[in-house]
């Protein structure tokens, strides 16, 4: 049998910018970014905010429509910002999907347009997704403006939308053009949001880097207090960590069955999906990495006391390490938690590997988790978190 066998690549840039007020009309990191594949052009572009970012910041649209007049000679608004639906509600339901692809055609938007994304890590992907398939791909350009966006999920090359009561089951690999992460909005965000992302870069320093893990210890009284002084240096040291993860792993389409970015999240997207997301992705995944550091000390891969310091830093941030959630049962008596387990073998090709640790800085794989282990593990989390009330009590007895 004759065969012919040709190979290719593409190249990918991938731009991440740090910067405050990237709306101001002097700050040029948009404009330049545009710009950088055709400087003499004049780009068209379709600007799309989550619900949530408009209303915490009123004057977001008109600063946008003064910077692009500002920027006249080299960008084209070609309508008023788009404002869609913020949270998980905008991946739940594709008919947000289909109106913003319904702009996408009537506004002429084309290969060589951009589409602008504002918002939390919902919103990115389903505008992600959106742009992905239109045309067969637009140029996205993401301003996250979450901690946990600009932590970890808006510095990826993944994008999606919900389908079938599963997190992300219709989506693609797609770069984003850029990304810039403007920290001024993050003082709009509320106390929750503020802590939530944080979680993501407690996991990637775990994983990866334990001097920026004890960095973290050293200023967690002050993260916990919602301060951005020590926010924002652990954002952009997380998002350097995802991103140089994503780029030097050899495998940013996700073609294996490894995710080790992904610790914690097998629970955590159960988790989401059985609270109908009451629990925010971060505080979901603050309960996954819990559940795995026990289910590590149990099955003797973890320290116990190595553990109790990560469970105790999750806790001093704020994260609660117990929901009502993990003892969840179906129909059948089952927990529907441990259903989790095939929903992640399927999202990652049919052969599970779930990501555990036997230290900080030092993460392996593991390809099968023993159910009655898992059912321990969830009960210590029950025990701790009651022996942490009864503690709290008695000192407010006190």
């Amino acid at each position: 049998m004759d065969q012919a066998v040709h190979q290719f690549s593409v190249p990918f840039r991938f731009p991440v910018f740090f910067t405050r007020n990237a709306w101001h009309p002097d700050n040029l990191a948009f404009v330049d970014t545009v710009r950088r594949l055709e400087p003499e052009r004049r780009h068209r572009v379709l600007v799309v905010i989550d619900s949530h970012v408009a209303s915490a910041t009123p004057s977001l649209a008109s600063d946008i429509e003064r910077y692009f007049a500002a920027h006249a000679g080299s960008l084209s608004l070609v309508t008023a910002p788009v404002i869609v639906a913020g949270g998980e509600t905008v991946k739940n339901d594709l008919s947000h999907t289909l109106f913003l692809l319904k702009d996408v055609n009537d506004f002429g938007i084309d290969r060589q347009s951009f589409i602008v994304a504002i918002g939390g890590g919902a919103v990115l992907d389903m505008v992600s997704f959106a742009a992905a398939v239109a045309h067969r791909g637009i140029r996205i350009i993401r301003f996250p403006t979450t901690v946990l966006s600009q932590a970890d999920s808006g510095i990826a090359v993944k994008n999606g939308v919900n389908l079938f009561g599963k997190k992300n089951f219709m989506g693609t690999f797609v770069p984003p053009f850029a990304v810039i992460n403007d920290s001024a909005f993050l003082e709009s965000l509320d106390h929750r949001d503020r802590i939530c992302g944080v979680v993501e870069a407690v996991k990637v320093a775990a994983l990866k880097d334990e001097t920026f893990y004890r960095r973290i210890e050293n200023s967690a009284s002050q993260i916990a207090s919602g301060d951005l002084s020590a926010i924002v240096p652990v954002v952009q040291r997380s998002a350097e960590l995802h991103l140089a993860h994503i780029c030097g792993n050899g495998d940013p389409f996700e073609l294996g069955s490894a995710r080790p970015l992904d610790y914690g999240h097998w629970a955590a997207h159960k988790l989401e999906s059985i609270t109908t997301h009451r629990l925010r992705h971060g505080e979901a995944v603050a309960i996954g990495m819990a559940l795995d550091l026990e289910y590590s000390v149990r099955m003797g891969f973890l320290d116990r006391a190595e553990a109790d310091r990560m469970l105790g830093l999750l806790q001093r941030i704020g994260f609660a390490l117990w929901d009502e959630a993990l003892a969840t049962k179906d129909a059948d008596g089952r927990f529907a938690l441990l259903r989790g387990l095939q929903e992640f073998r399927e999202h990652l090709g049919g052969t599970l590997h779930i990501t555990q640790l036997r230290g900080i800085g030092r993460p392996f794989e593991v390809t099968e988790m023993d159910e009655s282990v898992v059912l321990e593990s969830i009960e210590a989390l029950r025990t701790r978190a009651t022996s942490r009330r009864i503690g709290a009590a008695r000192l407010g007895r006190r």
